[in-house]
Order: C-alpha cells, then sequence, then structure tokens
C-alpha cells in the first residue's frame, strides 16, 4: 500500500501534507537541535547535523513523489527504491539504506524486488539542489520529470535482456555490500546505540535556545 498526493499539489504544499500526516512537525524537524529514535521503550537522541537534513529533505520529497509509507515495509521499500536511482553524494544515505533494503528483502522480499525494479527506471533526486525549483513544481510534473509516473503505467517495464542484467548485477552487490554494513549496524546497536539509550531515556540531552540554521 503507498500514498498518495494529490497531483495538483505542489511539493511544497505536498511536503507539508507528509509532514502532519506523519506527525513530524510542520518543517519536518529539519531545525530541531537533537533527532528523537524510539527503540522500543527506549529513547535515543542524536545530533540533527547539517548534513543529516540535506539527505533526509531529498528523502521526504522521495517519499512524497513515490507514495512509499513510512512505516518498517515503507522504510525498507525507498531503501530499496534510493539504491537503484543512486543516493549521490550521501554517505549516510548510502549506509541506511544498504542496510535497510537487506533488512527488506528478510521480511518483505517481493515488495523490495518491485521497488528496486521501479527504482531503475526511474531518476532520484539526490543529485537536484534543494530549494524553489523543487519545491515549487506540482507533484505530477515532477513525477513525470523522474520517470515515476511512467514506470508505475508500465509496471513490466520496457529494459532490454542487457539492462536487465545490469540491474540483477547491481542489485547483487548491494546485497553483498549489505551484509557487512549491516552486521557493522546490527553490532554498534546492540554495544553502542542501546546502553547510551537507556542513558539518554533517563537524561535526555538539553537543547539550546536557538535552533540549527
Amino acid at each position: 500500500m503507498r500514498d498518495h498526493y494529490e497531483d495538483s499539489l505542489s511539493m511544497r504544499d505536498a511536503v507539508a501534507v507528509y509532514f502532519a500526516a506523519n506527525k513530524f512537525g510542520p518543517d519536518g524537524g529539519y531545525h530541531d537541535e537533537w533527532l528523537k529514535l524510539k527503540i522500543g521503550p527506549l529513547t535515543f537522541y542524536m545530533p540533527n547535523t547539517k548534513a543529516r537534513v540535506a539527505a533526509v529533505r531529498i528523502h521526504d520529497l522521495h517519499h512524497v513523489l513515490t507514495g512509499y509509507q513510512t512505516n518498517w515495509a515503507g522504510e525498507f521499500e525507498i531503501s530499496a527504491w534510493e539504491l537503484a536511482v543512486g543516493c549521490g553524494r550521501f554517505p549516510a544515505a548510502w549506509w541506511l539504506n544498504l542496510s535497510g533494503m537487506l533488512a527488506g528483502l528478510l521480511t518483505y522480499p517481493r515488495r523490495i524486488l518491485a521497488a528496486y525494479r521501479l527504482g531503475r527506471r526511474c531518476r532520484g533526486l539526490y543529485g537536484e539542489a534543494y530549494g524553489p525549483a523543487l519545491l515549487n513544481q506540482t507533484v505530477a510534473a515532477l513525477r513525470q520529470s523522474t520517470g515515476i509516473a511512467a514506470a508505475e503505467a508500465n509496471p513490466s517495464g520496457d529494459r532490454g535482456l542487457l539492462q536487465r542484467i545490469g540491474d540483477a548485477l547491481l542489485f547483487l552487490a548491494y546485497i553483498g555490500l549489505g551484509l557487512p554494513i549491516a552486521t557493522v549496524s546490527l553490532l554498534a546497536s546492540i554495544f553502542v546505540f542501546v546502553p547510551i539509550a537507556l542513558y539518554q531515556t533517563r537524561r535526555p540531552p538539553q537543547s539550546s535556545p536557538q535552533p540549527l540554521s
């Protein structure tokens, strides 16, 4: 299941709808000093860096354009889709998406494969500058220019044999890269993030009066 945003909305307005639906706050938390993550009963805080904000702004636009949801299944799907289109100069996006796609293959394999195949026929926005040139476009116009609308209209695909072989080899390469990254992420979660979260749940970090610019 995917979310739908009205074609006539500007991306600016569609993102505002997306923020409201997911309870992300009026600006998606972009100006918060700390990123707050829930790990079951624990709460983990990490600095909301400019590099993280730059990547997540584009990631949120991808959510709107593709309709992938922000639950576990949707985040795993968009991980596969973003790997398929490429994550540009954002190392954190590559790292998180490799782990996310691998986790998705273990839990929602058909949906992950479908998202990856869709992405291989589209263009992502990680190479674009975030600003009015993107935000003032309508959802329909940007879905058209990125190829998402055409790819969804023709689910069987129009890629030749060599392209499909290339897609499969790249997919296998991502799995190979994802295995050690997912292992490191799991070990870090157990031995680093969980102990820190135990401490931060009891003593949350204090925010400074001024948000990040």
